[in-house]
């Protein structure tokens, strides 16, 4: 029998006394916590969740999303973490599909309006019989309908416990070619990054975690909270990404642990410091990078202004989501995202299903304990996903004799000129390090002769002059002639999702 919240009550039974979250203006002990996670479990019992239920949660990075989420599994029910950007729609057809039976949802902002957008999803969910808001102040909205702390219970429940192939969390996919699918992670999927991510990061006794990365995204969620607190380390919980507001708390609460996406390191290293300053990071013991690959140029800058180390890793919503990082006290190779965790095995395959030898390109395949059951309710997708006996990521990659896997693109994303296979993310790191550039994003156009053509999205450098067709005539001095873009346009910004990816799908043109 086994049910992720052991580890933390461990934890808690071992530093009750130990600041576990720090939100806003509370600093909550461990004791406090799991105070507040056994009655509120208790209250989601009274009103008849019971376990193998499915229980969304949209809420931001406040304390109350690690207290509902553990309060949901020490009930025994399952997860279902809800993106606040998310439409009606989206949330409506997330609902439905799993079947949820509650959900507690924040009443959100007048920028973002997940509150207004979750009630009305709501209506269309038939099997949802308890919603409940989460609000800032934690008063009644005056609606009838109740608020978090009005579902806690003056008893504390007793932990329910799952087997280790029971669902803990789903995890719904962002659904770019056609409907999300939803992970099934178990709660041994999850309890492996507890055991593991701490060792491979080298995480000390004492660590402040900085948690920015959202919540309600499976990286935030396992590698930060659900690995931080069964660590029993200290979270200082931020809600939106600002770089001068995350620089702040990094240097007030003396974080000693960083994990972002790369946009967010490249916002960190854009971001201005005061002439004379302190380095707002001197109590760093490493960051973590992950969400997508890393350009080398913004990890080495960055690395050189901060003076702490970048952990580069790999993984996906359906490896839950770590598969790969450069492993403490091993040996860092810029531009790979290092090796398997522990009990995770990765392998390059072509499209035949023949495993390549070391320096062969082709699709990123992954076995081990951290790879999800299946997709909830489809099984032709899960099917579809396992072929072989492996998990297929869609990504492309290559590993060297060493072992350090470089991921080159997404399968999907790879542009074919002239018949030729193009890789976006060679070309972006060719471009980033021209001097005026800032930020890049390579995608694939239709073109009637070519097929496809090469067109690069590019943020100059704040105060640097860059015309289009000089970036191209540079590109073409650099790169193979069926490489180069044929079409640069500039952006104040890209879109980003989330979780701070840049979302390609929405740069066309």
């Amino acid at each position: 029998m086994l049910n992720l919240i052991q580890a933390v009550e461990t934890a808690a039974e071992r530093h009750p006394n130990r600041t576990a979250i720090v939100s806003g203006g509370r600093r909550m002990t461990y004791a406090e916590l799991m105070d507040e996670v056994r009655r509120l479990a208790a209250g989601l019992q009274d009103h008849g969740i019971r376990p193998g239920d499915r229980v969304a949660l949209a809420c931001p990075n406040i304390t109350a999303f690690p207290v509902a989420y553990l309060a949901i599994l020490t009930a025994g029910a399952a997860v279902v973490p809800v993106s606040l950007l998310l439409k009606r729609n989206e949330i409506a057809y997330m609902l439905d599909h799993a079947e949820v039976v509650a959900f507690l949802c924040f009443e959100g902002t007048e920028a973002m309006p997940i509150g207004a957008e979750g009630r009305a999803g709501l209506d269309r969910v038939p099997s949802c019989r308890l919603f409940a808001w989460i609000t800032s102040s934690g008063e009644p909205r005056g609606d009838g309908l109740p608020v978090l702390g009005e579902l806690m219970a003056e008893r504390a429940a007793d932990t329910i416990q799952r087997s280790a192939e029971d669902t803990a969390v789903v995890v719904y996919t962002s659904g770019t070619t056609g409907r999300p699918k939803g992970a099934e992670l178990t709660h041994a999927n999850l309890l492996f990054h507890v055991l593991v991510i701490p060792k491979t990061s080298g995480w000390g006794d004492d660590e402040v975690l900085l948690c920015v990365l959202p919540l309600f995204h499976v990286y935030g969620q396992v590698c930060q909270m659900v690995a931080g607190l069964g660590a029993g380390a200290t979270l200082v919980l931020v809600p939106r990404f600002d770089a001068a507001t995350v620089l702040a708390r990094i240097a007030e609460e003396g974080a000693t642990r960083f994990s972002g996406v790369p946009t967010m390191y490249w916002a960190l290293l854009n971001h201005p410091l005061p002439e004379g300053s302190v380095n707002p990071m001197a109590n760093l013991r490493g960051a973590n990078s992950g969400g997508a690959s890393l350009p080398v140029e913004i990890l080495t800058r960055f690395e050189e202004k901060f003076a702490v180390s970048i952990q580069e890793g790999y993984g996906l919503s359906e490896t839950s989501p770590a598969a790969t990082t450069h492993h403490h006290g091993w040996p860092r190779k810029p531009g790979t995202v290092g090796t398997p965790l522990w009990g995770v095995r990765v392998a390059i395959m072509d499209d035949a299903g023949t495993l390549l030898p070391s320096g062969e390109r082709g699709e990123v395949v992954i076995r081990g304990h951290g790879v999800m059951k299946g997709y909830l309710k489809d099984p032709e997708a899960t099917a579809e996903a396992f072929r072989g006996g492996w998990f297929h990521s869609g990504d492309i990659g290559v590993i060297d004799g060493d072992g350090y896997l470089a991921i080159v693109d997404r399968k999907k994303e790879m542009i074919i000129r002239n018949g030729m296979n193009v890789y976006p993310r060679e070309i972006e790191e060719v471009l980033i390090t021209h001097p005026a550039v800032s930020l890049v994003a390579v995608v694939g156009t239709p073109h009637e002769e070519h097929g496809q053509e090469i067109k690069a999205f590019v943020v100059p450098r704040a105060g640097a002059e860059l015309e289009p067709e000089a970036l191209i005539a540079w590109a073409k001095e650099r790169m193979a002639s069926y490489k180069y873009p044929r079409a640069v346009e500039l952006r104040d910004a890209l879109p980003m999702t989330a979780s701070g990816k840049i979302k390609k799908t929405e740069l066309t043109g």
